[in-house]
């Protein structure tokens, strides 16, 4: 029933709008007021998918005369979406010859056979992978590994004591934190960098480069995976357990599973290895070859047409029916969030906003973006990040140009910032997959999340005054 009134009062809304005898702003900015209020109300409650909800420009800014049809399509064709479209079918060629098992295996091997080291293998692994394919399949890929190791301890000689539960709870949360941070090293590790990537090359005609954003994201989660590592193991849930040695036994079972590197798994590397490269070095090709023109989204491009046509053996690495795996309905969401910011901006809402803001005199730069990193940080937790940060950029866009000051070093951290979700096993996807292996608890979760949420707003506010200033600038 609560799912049937959202349905309907959600339209009902925007018709108030759009037929209110009221003026609130102007009768353009009133629609879109109106159309806003309804795609907000749906992507809070998820009463449909959120998704579907991204098309609701699509359908009705046309029928209200907000927009063509034509200027909104554009938004769900923008080139930020194929630089994520290029990056999800490279993730899928990852999982598909197994590569990303590989890889997580290789790195818990290095780090050691003591408990902490092993936690500490498993957070790495995680937050590499985390990096370059979804945090949900960087879970799900991690996690029969941590269970394997788990086992050892509850069929051991003392049973599963309390410090054996500390060191399986410790594993748990920490592959859910570290699938998390892990993605906001680089600018398709997560969805709402994306978003905020798109938003600002759409609306402002500034292409934001994926190795400044490594610049500053790889550091951010460098240091958040040493305060992870340090509260869950020395603070939260130390295990104290002494060194053992079956769990070498596990990893080296599981990297003869896998057997030798396969031709395929060769291709997929140096293709990946290729467009890290060319990412990397891109600015430097362009300046050797002016006419190349070399994009972000390009070099995506190539990297999932070369997984499509380099063969071995007569058979591509991927097939296009491979792409029904693809998460397509976050790129539909991609393109809602920048028709919905696009609408905002035409009809001057952000400059409202901005107008207000400059106004106020009373509160402090430091103090409103330190709001802005708290409330988005603690909203995600109860709402999807891609929808909430589609929702936020065109509000903190016009909070920054009324501070006057650069747009890129508030809306970074506050993208950033809805990517450190840790209280809730609702929050992401990584934090409800390992609370569903039973191991973990609301209670134990929210423990460590909160403090973790707290280390984050500080170094995000840390970040925001002295690193994003030195990397980013429009």
């Amino acid at each position: 029933m609560k799912k049937k009134i959202i349905l309907v009062l959600g339209p009902i809304i925007c018709l108030f709008f759009f037929f209110s005898p009221f003026q609130f702003i102007s009768p353009e900015a009133d629609k879109v007021i109106g159309v806003a209020l309804w795609m907000i109300l749906w992507w809070i409650t998820e009463t449909v998918s959120i998704s579907v909800t991204a098309l609701i420009p699509l359908t009705f800014y046309p029928l209200l005369g907000i927009m063509p049809i034509k200027e909104v399509a554009v938004n769900y064709g923008h080139p930020i979406i194929f630089l994520f479209f290029g990056g999800f079918v490279l993730a899928l060629a990852l999982e598909k010859v197994n590569l990303h098992r590989r890889v997580a295996l290789g790195i818990i091997k290095l780090t050691g056979t003591s408990p902490n080291k092993i936690i500490l293998g498993f957070m790495l692994a995680t937050a590499f992978l985390s990096m370059w394919i979804s945090n949900t399949a960087t879970t799900v890929v991690m996690l029969p590994i941590a269970y394997s190791v788990i086992e050892l301890l509850i069929n051991d000689e003392d049973g599963f004591t309390k410090k054996d539960r500390n060191f399986a709870l410790s594993i748990m949360l920490g592959i859910a934190y570290s699938a998390n941070v892990g993605g906001i090293a680089t600018l398709i590790g997560t969805p709402p960098n994306i978003v905020l990537a798109g938003f600002m090359e759409s609306e402002y005609n500034y292409n934001i480069s994926f190795l400044k954003w490594m610049i500053v994201g790889i550091p951010f989660t460098i240091i958040m995976l040493f305060f992870i590592y340090y509260v869950l193991t020395k603070i939260m849930y130390p295990n104290k357990l002494a060194s053992f040695e079956k769990s070498q036994e596990i990893i080296d079972l599981e990297m003869k599973k896998l057997g030798k590197i396969s031709k395929s798994e060769v291709i997929v590397l140096v293709i990946f290895i290729s467009a890290i490269l060319l990412w990397i070095g891109k600015n430097y090709l362009n300046s050797l070859f002016p006419n190349l023109a070399l994009s972000d989204t390009t070099i995506s491009l190539i990297a999932a047409f070369a997984c499509f046509t380099i063969t071995h053996k007569n058979t591509s690495v991927l097939a296009w029916e491979d792409t029904t795996k693809l998460p397509w309905g976050i790129l539909l969401l991609f393109g809602g969030g920048l028709a919905l910011a696009s609408s905002l901006s035409n009809v001057g809402i952000i400059d409202m906003i901005g107008t207000a803001v400059s106004d106020n005199t009373t509160l402090s730069i430091l103090l409103i973006c330190s709001i802005l990193i708290a409330v988005m940080l603690f909203m995600t937790e109860l709402m999807s990040n891609v929808a909430l940060i589609s929702i936020f950029a065109p509000m903190v866009a016009g909070v920054a140009l009324g501070l006057n000051m650069d747009l890129l070093h508030i809306l970074i951290p506050v993208t950033m910032a809805s990517s450190c979700a840790f209280m809730l096993p609702m929050s992401t996807p990584p934090n409800a997959i390992v609370f569903a292996s039973g191991h973990v608890k609301v209670a134990q979760m929210a423990r460590a999340g909160f403090l973790l949420n707290i280390i984050s707003i500080v170094l995000l506010i840390v970040f925001f005054q002295f690193v994003i200033p030195l990397v980013f600038s429009m």
